[in-house]
């Protein structure tokens, strides 16, 4: 990220505790002036599907000696603790390519909201006491499920469709590639309480990363 000639990012203050914040990049069209603005520096980029994002570029806390020059270079991409700032999905996707490694991008009461790139087979699992909610972004996401008979079913979902996985059903999610957002309980692991086997190498067993 270029800066304008005397507008370093050092300059903008958050609230004391805050740490430093890039936005997501998107797409490769980086021309547009970096402004400020109450809450950082901001610059309209332009979106892979053609429409523009106004992406706050940094936020350095002025507590933190290390974050004083914090750009793109030096911080990367990151968010710290869930503030109340509006999330871009599209943007939040963008910062990251591996499938299954779900990042979140909000936390309501004991809840995280997660968005995943999703390509390939997951592995059957379980979550004993809790459902999981899908919603599709993009692609095409199918969930087998298996009942207490052993009976497989397939659920086929594409852009737009939600379902729910009850509580204490076996399950396996695929897809031809894609993006879905799953709203669960905090800690909740990717791959369940129990699971079938060993975990594929590009599923990533984690309870969520920071976005």
């Amino acid at each position: 990220m270029h800066y304008p000639e005397g507008r370093s990012p050092r300059a903008v203050h958050l609230s004391p505790g805050q740490r430093p914040y890039v936005a997501p990049r998107l797409g490769s069209d980086r021309s547009g002036d970096i402004v400020a603005s109450p809450i950082g520096w901001r610059k309209t980029v332009r979106d892979t599907r053609g429409g523009d994002f106004d992406a706050l570029v940094a936020m350095p806390d002025p507590a933190d000696p290390a974050a004083a020059t914090c750009s793109e270079q030096t911080c990367g991409p990151m968010m710290g603790p869930m503030t109340t700032a509006p999330v871009n999905l599209t943007a939040a996707l963008a910062t990251f390519d591996e499938v299954y490694s779900p990042r979140i991008v909000a936390r309501m009461s004991d809840y995280d909201v997660r968005v995943a790139h999703t390509k390939g087979e997951h592995v059957w699992h379980v979550h004993e006491d809790t459902d999981e909610f899908f919603l599709v972004l993009h692609g095409q996401f199918d969930v087998a499920v298996r009942d207490s008979a052993g009976n497989e079913t397939t659920v086929v979902l594409r852009a737009g469709d939600t379902y729910v996985v009850p509580k204490g059903t076996e399950h396996k999610p695929s897809s031809p590639g894609g993006s879905v957002l799953m709203f669960e309980p905090s800690g909740t692991s990717t791959t369940g309480d129990r699971h079938d086997g060993a975990v594929p190498d590009h599923v990533d067993s984690t309870t969520g990363h920071d976005l």
